[in-house]
């Protein structure tokens, strides 16, 4: 009698699991923008895939010094030109939700200059800031017209 009642409490658990993540299935058969959820190996997150990779794309050009797909965080170490070896710059680049909008982006430009071997701090331009956002939402938009066709 007692393993009767035990093997009703297993299909009845079971079961219940099984509903709870039926109710978790996506059967809208939307398509998924998240970084990674065509690639079956990486994780998935909540970032849209053409802002993630326009991103990537459009400041390559530094060293990157972070990158966290899940959180949607690029962040770069130090970068000065050669042409202005005494101010250097980072980016943190912050993709805030799937949809590609304006809205869903946000880029902070950091300064520093040297004055007698020292780097400090300096305010920079806040235009550089908006102007890599168009970079890359221009790239982005790019991204999505090729993918669909």
């Amino acid at each position: 009698m007692r393993s009767d009642t035990q093997r009703l409490i297993k299909l009845f658990g079971t079961a219940a699991i099984a509903a709870i993540l039926a109710a978790c299935a996506d059967t809208s058969g939307g398509r998924d923008l998240r970084v990674g959820a065509s690639d079956k190996t990486s994780a998935v997150t909540t970032v849209n895939r053409y802002l993630w990779t326009a991103s990537l794309e459009t400041i390559d050009f530094m060293p990157i010094a972070m990158v966290d797909p899940v959180a949607g965080v690029v962040t770069t170490d130090w970068f000065a030109s050669q042409q202005a070896p005494d101010e250097r710059f980072r980016v943190n680049v912050l993709v805030l939700d799937t949809a590609l909008r304006a809205d869903a982006l946000r880029v902070n430009v950091f300064k520093q200059v040297r004055v007698g071997g020292q780097w400090s701090d300096a305010s920079s331009n806040p235009n550089t800031a908006r102007e890599i956002e168009n970079a890359i939402l221009t790239r982005a938009r790019e991204l999505r017209l090729n993918a669909v066709g």
